[in-house]
C-alpha cells in the first residue's frame, strides 16, 4: 500500500518498521539538504543547520498522514522549514523585464570599465565604455532613466583619466586613452543634468552600482525626489523625448513599435496644444514607418493613423487663432520654445497635413489592390473610403481658411491642389446618386464652423443631381487649370471629360478632348495620366454608343480594342515582363471597383463594328480589294473564321452572339439579328438597358435595309417601297430617305419613282476588264504617293548622290 494512502489510516494500521523507515528516510533527506546548504553558505549559516534539524525533528510530532501529504505536495526532500523554502525559491527561474535586463547590462559594462581602468587596459575600457554609453542612451530614451552606476562611472572616469595622464603608455594604449577622453566629454554633455546632480550631492548615489530600478516608486531613477518632480513638471521633457526620437529615425535596429508606445504615453502627458501638435506630427509618420514598403498596412495601424489625424484636426481647430500647420513654415531654432508668432499672433508650425492624408490614401489603395475583390474583406475595406473623403473635405476647408488668413490665392497653394486632385479622383467615376449621398454625409461630419469657397457646404440632396455633380467637378478642376504643374491640369481635364461622358454629354466630352490637345503629348506623360486618358477615351466611346452614335463609338474604341493589351492600357491588368509582374507596375493598377467592364467594352465595339462593317462588305462584294479594305480587323477576322466553319453550334458567349447576328444581317434577316443581340446579358450593366436594346433594334432595321439593297438590288428590276416597309417595319418616309441617300452616294445604281413609290434598278455591273483597270489605277496612285513620301523624307536621287560622294570620317 502506498504511504500516501496509508497516511489516512489510524496509528495502529502502520507497523513500527514502516514508521522507523519513514522517519529514517525523512531525517536523512533533511540532513542531506542541510549539508548541501552548509557547503554553499558561509560560516554564519552553520547555525541555521541546527535550526533546520530541530525543525525537521519537530515534524515527528505532527500526524503521520498530514506529514506525508506535505511531503507529497512539496516534493521529495522538502519540508516546512524556512531554509528549505529559501532553497526552493533559489531554484526557481527568475523572469526579468526588458528594463531590468537593460539596466543590468549597463551595470555590467560600468564594472568592466572600472576594472579595465584599474588594470590600465585602456583598449578594453574603450569597448566597455561605448557599450555602457549606448545602453545608457537607450535607457534614457525609452525609460527616461539611467542606472546610478553609469553616472558614477562618468564622474570617476574623468578623474582617473586626469590622474593617469602623465604616465608613459604604449602607442595603442595612449590612443585608446585619448579616445576615452574625447568620448567622455560627449557623454557628459548628454547626461549633463544627472552628472551635475551627482557632483552636487554624491551621498545620494553612495550605494555603489545601485541601479535606477531600486529607487522608490514615484521618483525618477538616479535622481533625488525633489529634482525628479521638477523635471517631470517641466515641459522640456516632452521635447527632449521628441528630439531623441528624431535622432533615432532612419537608423538601423530601431524599434519603431517601442517609439510608438513612447509617443502614445507622451501624448497623454501633454498639457499644451503645441505639445500635442508636435507629438502628433511625430507619431503619425512613425506609424507609417511600421509598415515596410513591400507589404500592406494592417487595418489596426490604418485606423490608428486615421484617429491620430482627426485628433490633430481637433487640436488645430480648437486653437485656430494660435497655431497653424503649414508647409512653408521654417523650423524653429528651439523646439521647446516653438516658432515665433507672426503679425496676426499665429505661430506657424512646419508640417503637411495634406501629405499625411495622401499617404493614408495610398495605403488604402495598396490594400485594395492586394485584397481579393470577390471577398467580404474587400467590401469592408472599401467602406473606409468614406472616412478618407471626410478627411480630404475637412483638410480642404481647413487649408482654405489658412490661405485666407495668409492672403494667398487658392490656385497658388500646391497642398490645396493636391487635395483637390485626390478628391476628384474619388468621385469622377462614380454615378450621380453616389456622389450626392457621399457629399451630404461628408459635410455632415465636418465641423459647422468650416466651409469651402470652391465647393460650398451642402445639407440635402439638390433637385437636379446630375447638374450638381458636374458643377462640383468643374469647380474643383477650375482651380487645377491655373496650376503650373502640367500633370494636375491634365488629370483635371481628363476627369471632367470622363464625368461628362459618364452622364451622356457626348459632344461636351468630345469637344473638351479635342481642345485639350492631349493626344499629341500623352505618350510622354506619366503612366497614371496615360491610364486616365485611355479610360476617358473608352468612356467617350461608350457614351457615343449609348446616345446612338455608332460610327463615333467605333472610332473612339477602335485603337484600344484592337490592341491585345486592353487591360494593361486601362490599368486593370499588370504589365508582364518575361512572365513576372513588376512591383512598380502592380502599384499603378486601379482598384477593382474603379474598373470598366472589359466584356462590355468588347461587346460595344464588336456591335458597332457589325453595324458598319456588314453594309460595307455588301458594297464590296464584286471588288477586287474586298480583303484589303478593312474597317475593323478584329471583327473581320472573327467573321472570316466563322465563315470557314463547316458546322457552327449555338452561341455560347458574347462574341458568338454578335457574329451570328452579323451572319443573319448579311442575309437581311434583321429580326434574328435583333433577337441574338437582345439576348446578350451584358446590356443589363447599363443604366437604361431597354433603351439601348430599342436603339439597337432601330439601327438593325436601317442597316438591314441597306445591306439588303446592296446585296440583292441587282436581282430586281424594280422594288416597291411598301414591300420594304413590311419587311423591315420602317415608315415609307424613312425608307425613301435612305434610298435617296444611297443613290446620291453612288452606293446603288437605281432611280426612285415617286409617283408609284418604286425603286427602279439599273444593270450597271462592271466587266472583269473594268474591275482590273480600277485596281491597276488605285495601285498606281498608291505607288506615286509612296514615292512622294520617300522623296520628302530625304531618300530621293539627289540625296542618295550626296550620300554616296561623302568621304568617310577617320577615327
Amino acid at each position: 500500500m502506498s504511504k500516501f494512502f496509508a497516511g489516512g489510516l489510524s496509528d495502529s494500521d502502520l507497523s513500527s518498521s514502516d514508521e522507523e523507515d519513514l522517519y529514517a528516510s525523512s531525517q536523512s533527506e533533511s540532513d542531506n539538504t542541510t549539508s548541501d546548504e552548509s557547503s554553499d553558505e558561509s560560516s554564519d549559516a552553520e547555525g541555521d543547520v541546527g535550526g533546520v534539524d530541530d525543525e525537521s525533528d519537530s515534524e515527528s510530532d505532527k500526524p503521520r498522514g498530514q506529514y506525508m501529504r506535505n511531503q507529497f505536495l512539496k516534493g521529495q526532500g522538502s519540508s516546512d522549514s524556512d531554509s528549505d523554502s529559501d532553497d526552493s525559491d533559489d531554484d526557481r527561474k527568475v523572469v526579468k523585464s526588458a528594463k531590468t535586463k537593460l539596466f543590468d547590462e549597463i551595470d555590467g559594462a560600468a564594472k568592466a570599465v572600472d576594472s579595465a581602468v584599474k588594470q590600465g587596459d585602456w583598449i578594453s575600457a574603450v569597448a566597455s565604455f561605448d557599450k555602457m554609453v549606448k545602453s545608457g542612451e537607450r535607457a534614457s530614451r525609452q525609460y527616461e532613466a539611467v542606472p546610478t552606476s553609469l553616472v558614477r562611472t562618468l564622474v570617476e572616469l574623468e578623474s582617473a583619466v586626469a590622474a593617469r595622464g602623465g604616465k608613459k603608455l604604449s602607442p595603442s594604449q595612449s590612443k585608446a586613452q585619448n579616445t576615452i577622453r574625447q568620448r567622455l566629454k560627449r557623454a557628459q554633455r548628454d547626461f549633463e543634468s544627472r552628472v551635475e546632480l551627482y557632483r552636487q550631492d554624491p551621498d545620494n548615489y553612495k550605494p555603489s552600482l545601485t541601479s535606477a530600478r531600486d529607487t522608490p516608486q514615484g521618483t525618477r531613477e538616479g535622481t533625488p525626489a525633489t529634482a525628479t518632480a521638477t523635471e517631470e513638471s517641466a515641459e522640456g521633457s516632452v521635447f527632449k523625448t521628441l528630439m531623441s526620437i528624431v535622432e533615432m529615425r532612419g537608423k538601423k535596429n530601431t524599434d519603431r513599435s517601442e517609439q510608438v508606445s513612447v509617443l502614445e504615453n507622451l501624448l497623454t502627458t501633454c498639457t499644451t496644444a503645441y505639445q500635442k501638435i508636435s507629438v502628433l506630427l511625430m507619431l503619425i509618420p512613425i506609424r507609417f514607418d511600421l509598415t515596410s514598403s513591400g507589404s500592406i498596412m494592417p487595418l489596426a495601424t490604418w485606423q490608428a493613423i486615421d484617429a491620430d489625424i482627426r485628433a490633430l484636426f481637433e487640436v488645430l481647430e480648437a486653437n485656430a487663432d494660435e497655431y497653424m500647420v503649414i508647409e512653408s513654415a521654417t523650423e524653429p531654432e528651439d523646439l521647446e520654445m516653438g516658432p515665433e508668432p507672426d503679425v496676426n499672433g499665429i505661430k506657424r508650425i512646419p508640417g503637411s497635413v495634406s501629405a499625411l492624408i495622401e499617404r493614408l490614401d495610398d495605403e488604402h489603395t495598396r490594400a485594395l489592390q492586394v485584397i481579393d475583390p470577390h471577398t467580404t474583406e474587400y467590401i469592408d475595406r472599401l467602406r473606409d473610403e468614406t472616412k478618407l473623403y471626410d478627411l480630404f473635405l475637412r483638410a480642404q476647408a481647413h487649408t482654405e481658411r489658412n490661405l485666407a488668413r495668409l492672403n494667398t490665392p487658392l490656385a497658388e497653394s500646391e497642398s490645396l491642389c493636391r487635395l483637390l486632385v485626390r478628391r476628384v479622383d474619388h468621385i469622377y467615376y462614380k454615378p450621380t446618386s453616389a456622389i450626392v449621398t457621399n457629399e451630404v454625409e461628408a459635410w455632415a461630419r465636418v465641423p459647422k464652423d468650416l466651409d469651402s469657397k470652391i465647393t460650398p457646404r451642402i445639407t440635402s440632396a439638390p433637385a437636379d443631381e446630375k447638374e450638381y455633380t458636374i458643377t462640383v467637378v468643374n469647380q474643383m478642376c477650375s482651380v487645377l487649370y491655373k496650376q503650373a504643374n502640367t500633370t494636375f491640369r491634365a488629370r483635371a481635364m481628363l476627369a471632367v471629360i470622363y464625368h461628362y461622358a459618364l452622364n451622356d454629354y457626348y459632344y461636351k466630352a468630345r469637344d473638351l478632348l479635342l481642345m485639350s490637345h492631349l493626344q499629341s503629348s500623352i505618350s510622354s506623360a506619366e503612366p497614371l495620366v496615360q491610364v486616365l486618358f485611355n479610360r476617358a477615351l473608352v468612356q467617350v466611346g461608350l457614351c457615343a454608343f449609348r446616345v446612338g452614335l455608332i460610327p463615333e463609338a467605333m472610332q473612339s474604341l477602335h485603337e484600344i480594342c484592337s490592341s491585345s493589351r486592353l487591360k494593361e492600357l486601362l490599368g486593370q491588368g499588370p504589365v508582364k515582363h518575361g512572365g513576372a509582374v513588376a512591383q512598380q507596375d502592380r502599384q499603378q493598377l486601379l482598384p477593382f471597383h474603379m474598373h470598366i467592364n472589359v466584356e462590355l467594352i468588347e461587346c460595344v465595339y464588336l456591335t458597332s463594328s457589325m453595324l458598319i462593317e456588314v453594309p460595307y462588305l455588301a458594297s464590296l462584294r464584286n471588288s477586287a480589294d474586298l480583303k484589303k479594305k478593312i474597317i475593323s480587323k478584329p471583327f473581320r477576322r472573327m467573321l472570316d473564321y466563322q465563315s470557314r466553319q463547316v458546322f457552327s453550334g449555338p452561341s455560347e458567349n458574347t462574341r458568338d452572339h454578335i457574329i451570328q447576328a452579323a451572319k443573319a444581317l448579311q442575309s437581311g434577316d434583321w429580326k434574328s439579328a435583333s433577337e441574338l443581340l437582345g439576348s446578350i446579358k451584358i446590356w443589363n450593366l447599363l443604366a437604361d438597358s431597354e433603351k439601348i436594346k430599342n436603339m439597337l433594334r432601330s439601327k438593325l432595321q436601317v442597316e438591314g435595309l441597306r445591306t439588303y439593297l446592296l446585296t440583292y438590288g441587282t436581282s430586281y428590276g424594280s422594288l416597291a417601297l411598301s414591300f420594304l416597309e413590311i419587311m423591315f417595319q420602317l415608315p415609307i418616309a424613312q425608307i425613301r430617305s435612305l434610298v435617296t441617300k444611297m443613290i446620291a452616294n453612288d452606293e446603288i445604281t437605281a432611280a426612285l419613282d415617286d409617283s408609284d413609290n418604286y425603286v427602279v434598278f439599273r444593270a450597271a455591273d462592271l466587266t472583269k476588264l473594268q474591275v482590273l483597270s480600277q485596281a491597276l489605277a488605285e495601285r498606281a496612285v498608291s505607288l506615286a504617293e509612296r514615292n512622294e513620301r520617300l522623296a520628302g523624307d530625304g531618300h530621293g536621287p539627289e540625296q542618295t548622290k550626296k550620300v554616296s560622294n561623302r568621304k568617310p570620317v577617320r577615327a
